[in-house]
């Protein structure tokens, strides 16, 4: 008889290499693990799920995420996703938090089938098709509580994206902004970004490992963007949060991607 807290394999084989939208999808899976699979977007690892587990994040970013957005001081209740591959941060939080309303906003309507095909997305997961810019905008006003942007067009986030206007926008639609971000050695487009950050919100943090903070090497940055003083994060080592001051330190006279 199967452990309880073992997940299951899927009884369908879903390896293999499919063709979406956008390009391609690949689904490999994971030897190390019975039920464990790494979602490929155009040849860029996306998404790790382990089907039954979706409390477990193996991309240490998303765990960085899950950090900060535990650390507020009210469960929120509206989470929007920008950009969807497997779904994995929606799992999450669809899980942790049951009612809560999770909304994935996904550009690739054939990558969007698949994963609800393949995975076990909650049916609370709401997967709509659209743009991530315009989507964004057409939010209600504070209608959300967290936004997470987690777009990227190979190793960078598409231009749009980075803007302050954009900014403006998920400012606009929600209290709590956080991006997942390439950041490359130098931080040139990182600096930039983060000046717009710094131009909408009140309140900038940014978590990531030392050698990413000082420009040393590529690696995910996460961005965290607030009208509220962001209360302490705790991210385990060797990740670490930089709030505002250091963020403006960083930035010096960097000048915002503008539309």
């Amino acid at each position: 008889m199967p452990r309880a807290d073992k997940p299951r394999a899927p009884k369908a084989r879903i390896e293999g290499t499919y063709d979406i939208d956008t390009g391609t999808a690949r689904v490999a899976a994971d030897p190390e693990r019975d039920g464990a699979y790494v979602l490929e977007v155009n040849g860029v690892p996306s998404s790790h799920i382990i089907l039954g587990a979706p409390r477990v994040l193996t991309f240490e970013y998303m765990s960085w995420v899950v950090a900060a957005i535990k650390s507020q001081p009210a469960q929120p209740q509206s989470i929007v996703h920008l950009g969807g591959a497997a779904c994995a941060l929606a799992r999450y939080f669809a899980d942790v938090y049951p009612a809560s309303r999770n909304t994935v906003i996904e550009l690739d309507g054939k990558l969007a089938a698949y994963v609800r095909e393949w995975f076990d997305i909650p049916a609370s997961v709401e997967i709509v098709v659209a743009e991530a810019r315009s989507a964004t905008h057409a939010l209600h006003p504070r209608g959300s509580d967290v936004i997470i942007r987690d777009v990227f067009a190979g190793g960078t986030t598409p231009p749009h994206l980075v803007t302050v206007e954009f900014l403006q926008a998920a400012y606009d639609a929600a209290g709590l902004y956080l991006a997942n971000c390439g950041a490359f050695p130098g931080l040139q487009s990182t600096r930039r970004e983060l000046a717009g950050m710094l131009e909408v919100f009140a309140h900038v943090a940014v978590i990531s490992e030392p050698a990413i903070l000082a420009g040393e090497k590529y690696g995910n940055l996460v961005m965290i963007g607030s009208d509220s003083p962001l209360p302490l994060i705790d991210v385990p080592a060797p990740a670490a949060v930089k709030y505002t001051e250091w963020v403006r330190d960083l930035v010096g006279n960097a000048r915002p991607y503008r539309d």
